[in-house]
């Protein structure tokens, strides 16, 4: 699987000191016409790259251990768990400016559960990279199904990206939205019509 294999390069990759980064951080800053040794600078390449393990540890983590851990006593439970109004807050891999928004996930258990933290924690691990909503939305799906081997999964995600309200085009109001829907979400449009009421509001 692809999700594995990026995962795997992730991890492999040679580690760039944070001194080394900060030094990258000053550069930036010259560019853009500051001194970084002014005063109220001087610490702003220590406090970015603290921002940014931040804003990007999903490169550090791996979803699918988040998901091994299941239930099999849900007293033969097998209608869809929802959770919706997931805060995200990704960065654009073409601009690195925020992408802001929720998703709503579901899926349909096949005889085990996760915990309820954990779905958020997926989306979280994938929120945290450079990304496009459209790559985050796959690859959540793609972890679920995977892991947890259920009988379908449905998202959606709406978002706003700063790369297009705050530069460029700089419409303010538009949001985006991508979905994906897998196994008996795809096969039945009763159950996709559910999870849309479900996530109503």
């Amino acid at each position: 699987m692809k999700i594995v294999k990026d995962i795997q390069k992730q991890q492999s990759t040679s580690k760039i000191s944070d001194k080394e980064a900060e030094e990258a951080i000053k550069t930036i800053l010259e560019w853009m016409g500051e001194d970084p040794n002014r005063e109220g600078l001087l610490e702003t390449p220590k406090r970015v790259v603290k921002a940014f393990k931040e804003y990007f540890k999903g490169y550090s983590e791996n979803p699918n251990t988040i998901l091994e851990k299941t239930f099999g006593d849900v007293e033969g439970y097998s209608d869809m768990v929802v959770q919706k109004n997931i805060s995200i807050q990704s960065h654009c891999e073409h601009h690195m400016v925020a992408i802001l928004g929720h998703a709503h996930l579901a899926y349909i258990p096949d005889g085990k559960v996760v915990g309820i933290s954990k779905l958020a924690r997926v989306v979280e691990i994938f929120a945290r990279r450079l990304q496009t909503q459209e790559t985050m939305t796959a690859q959540i799906v793609e972890c679920i199904e995977r892991v947890l081997r259920p009988r379908g999964v449905a998202i959606v995600v709406d978002a706003k990206h700063q790369c297009m309200t705050t530069r460029g085009i700089k419409k303010p109001n538009v949001a985006t939205l991508t979905s994906r829907f897998t196994g008996a979400f795809a096969d039945d449009a009763r159950l996709e019509a559910r999870f849309f009421e479900m996530i109503k509001g």
